[in-house]
């Protein structure tokens, strides 16, 4: 009995755990591509230049949403022709209204997209310089979240001289905290079928094994 108990106290703990940051993933490609019509065409055009992103780009794993360039993230990284794609997985632990902003260098705009659906974009030259007192230099969006995991994603073209970049995010009532190893909306995870199954029967045999013990 002490062995089913501490199987379903492991089981437990598996599904109650929680990363504990964001998983922040990067990928850059070359692209002469200038500003577009719509979000939808930013995705677009540079989900196609990372079919083939080409030396100087690459994809890593972001630790910290913040002073990120594609020179100073890649060896041999170039600062011109960059297409940008940021995806942040992330998760939210009760329904409410989050507000997502992203200080940008993309020198023909870009695209903030959520859950695979447009927030917002902006077809201008967009600057942050590590400041967001100018509204027409960043990307800004809010929306209503469900409880559950969630997907934000980034898009940027820039055309020269890319500067630095930041992503940060508000819940209700909060103030805005950049997207890092220690925010704390780490993704859950969705547990196999399988797992659940042992889960049940684990459950199962405990439940059985106490009512055994009172009969005794």
């Amino acid at each position: 009995m002490k062995n089913v108990k501490t199987s379903c106290a492991i089981l437990l703990a598996c599904f109650a755990a929680q990363a504990n940051a964001s998983v922040i993933t990067l990928q850059t490609a070359y692209s002469n591509a200038g500003s577009q019509s719509s979000a939808t065409a930013y995705k677009d055009v540079v989900e196609r230049a990372l079919l083939s992103q080409g030396a100087g780009y690459g994809t890593k794993t972001i630790s910290s949403y913040d002073n990120l360039s594609n020179a100073n993230q890649f060896s041999g990284g170039s600062n011109s022709n960059i297409a940008w794609k940021a995806t942040i997985d992330f998760s939210v632990a009760n329904a409410a209204t989050w507000t997502f902003r992203t200080g940008v260098d993309f020198g023909y705009g870009g695209a903030l997209f959520l859950d695979g659906v447009a927030l917002t974009s902006r077809s201008t030259d967009m600057y942050w310089g590590n400041s967001y007192s100018s509204t027409t230099q960043y990307l800004q969006a809010s929306s209503l979240l469900a409880a559950g995991n969630h997907t934000l994603t980034i898009y940027g073209l820039e055309g020269c001289c890319d500067g630095v970049q930041q992503a940060q995010f508000k819940a209700a009532g909060a103030s805005f905290t950049t997207f890092a190893a220690n925010d704390g909306i780490g993704p859950k995870a969705v547990p196999e079928p399988a797992t659940l199954a042992t889960f049940g029967l684990g459950l199962a045999l405990a439940a059985g094994l106490r009512r055994r013990g009172k009969r005794g």
